[in-house]
């Protein structure tokens, strides 16, 4: 059987846990791993564990460790739900999952920054999984000048999207994709 892991790309606020959720809807046979529901779970559960500065280590081993056991215990295709921006730390998973017999599909979301800051506007977020910033603005301004590559190394396929009307052709892609 071949396994997929989907991989979202995009800024705060770019709707990447709506789309994978909805994707996990569609595919009862994935799991979703979101780093903002582990940072929450940190968050409510074990706060005295969150580091008050530096790498948030218990995230990142949180996230490995569900990631492992998807990997080695599951058959499920993953939707590995976060920013992925950091091109180093993408690649890293990209080679891993490579490693263990994934192909790789990378979902880019590049919605323009007005609609980003709109979405932040209007939500109403929970900001308590944020560490090195107050507001899910500073957070978008510290990714702001991040621009996406066109493609993406050793990716099966990749979807980009620029506008909210792109996600349902999307989403139906990949569920016949990922049904088989």
């Amino acid at each position: 059987m071949t396994r997929f892991c989907v991989l979202t790309i995009g800024k705060t606020h770019s709707g990447k846990s709506t789309f994978a959720r909805s994707l996990e809807q569609m595919c009862q046979n994935c799991i979703v791993i979101d780093q903002d529901q582990q940072a929450q779970f940190l968050y409510d559960s074990y706060s005295k564990l969150i580091p008050n500065n530096g790498e948030n280590t218990i995230k990142y081993k949180l996230t490995e460790t569900l990631v492992q056991y998807a990997v080695d215990h599951t058959k499920f295709h993953i939707v590995l739900c976060n920013s992925n921006l950091n091109e180093f730390n993408r690649n890293r998973l990209i080679q891993r999952f490579n490693n263990s017999g994934f192909h790789i599909i990378i979902v880019k979301f590049d919605l323009p920054i007005e609609i980003l800051e709109s979405r932040i506007n209007e939500a109403r977020r929970d900001t308590s999984i944020l560490r090195t910033v107050q507001t899910f603005k500073d957070v978008l301004n510290s990714q702001k000048d991040y621009q996406l590559k066109k493609s993406v190394e050793h990716a099966y396929k990749e979807f980009y999207v620029t506008n909210e009307i792109q996600v349902d052709s999307v989403l139906s892609e990949l569920k016949n994709l990922l049904n088989g």
